[in-house]
């Protein structure tokens, strides 16, 4: 892995094959599916499987999956190999209460030996990198990631994902830099390679936490929907100092690009009404956009949507 990478955290609902496409032409050093449940490839689901498509110059696929032990990994090790994927991480973060009842997600902060069975179930299989997406802790009366994060890289788990906030949290309040400091400092020379995740939206956050904290890398979720640039940006504020931002004409065309790739994935009904909030989350801040949100709220078809952003391009 590069140095002070960059990546797309997975997003359920919209790192797809489209948006990682996207995100890679920006400059992500990679892009992570998004969850993908172990029960499902264990049983060969069609719908499960569908999320593990990769476009044709992908050649790094990074699976998420989620279970809440390691029989369902064990057993999904067949059809998850098939995809030949680059890395495989496991959720242990998700704080979304469907996920959280089954006991997988960030339910496991509760609980670090079955994500370690989980782990070696998978390194039994293969020698493919193993990776880690975990939380602070269940909640501010629980905080154990340090001890966490130092069982599982034991356990051989060689990528390490801290999203700084509690389930607890969930998403709200703000992530908690300083351990972010704390971590890096404690897995000094232990040869596991660190991912923030959290409240970064700006290159000026990358580069305080990389420079700052000592992590080797970010994940963007939320700052990436609708601005892939930011992986452009981070990449020019790390070397230079300095970024430019994306025009309004880069914006809106780098939208349709994003559309027509959901629209080869999807077919057009799904794609533009799944793409929607993406869409507008492309064109958010800039002048006129309330009437074009309006109008895309109603379109249909690739051809309504260009037609509702195209006026934004003067």
């Amino acid at each position: 892995m590069a140095e002070h990478s960059l990546f797309l955290a997975p997003l359920a609902g919209y790192t797809d094959k489209a948006f990682r496409q996207i995100a890679n032409s920006y400059g992500a050093d990679g892009s992570v599916t998004e969850m993908v449940s172990a029960e499902g490839l264990a049983r060969d689901s069609e719908k499960t499987k569908h999320l593990l498509d990769r476009y044709s110059e992908d050649e790094k696929l990074i699976v998420q999956i989620f279970a809440p032990s390691a029989d369902p990994v064990a057993r999904c090790m067949d059809t998850l190999l098939s995809f030949n994927p680059h890395m495989i991480d496991i959720n242990c973060g998700c704080p979304v209460p469907k996920v959280v009842k089954t006991g997988a997600g960030s339910a496991l902060m509760k609980d670090p030996e079955k994500v370690c069975q989980m782990i070696k179930a998978i390194k039994s299989r293969t020698d493919i990198p193993v990776s880690v997406k975990f939380r602070l802790g269940w909640d501010s009366s629980s905080i154990n990631y340090i001890e966490f994060a130092e069982a599982v890289h034991n356990a051989g788990a060689s990528v390490l994902t801290l999203h700084a906030r509690t389930r607890a949290q969930g998403y709200s309040g703000t992530a908690d830099r300083n351990a972010f400091r704390s971590l890096s400092e404690h897995m000094k020379g232990s040869g596991a390679f660190l991912f923030a995740s959290g409240d970064i939206f700006r290159p000026e956050d990358a580069a305080e936490i990389i420079d700052g904290c000592g992590m080797d890398g970010v994940m963007f979720a939320r700052g990436a929907i609708g601005n892939p640039f930011i992986f452009r940006m981070t990449k020019e504020y790390l070397k230079t100092g300095s970024y430019s931002l994306p025009d309004t004409e880069e914006k809106v065309m780098t939208a349709i690009r994003h559309l027509r790739l959901a629209i080869s994935c999807y077919g057009e009904d799904i794609a533009c009404r799944e793409m929607r909030k993406q869409l507008m989350a492309y064109i958010k801040g800039i002048s006129g956009a309330s009437s074009v949100k309006a109008r895309l709220t109603q379109a249909s078809t690739e051809e309504e949507c260009v037609n509702a952003l195209m006026p934004l391009v003067k």
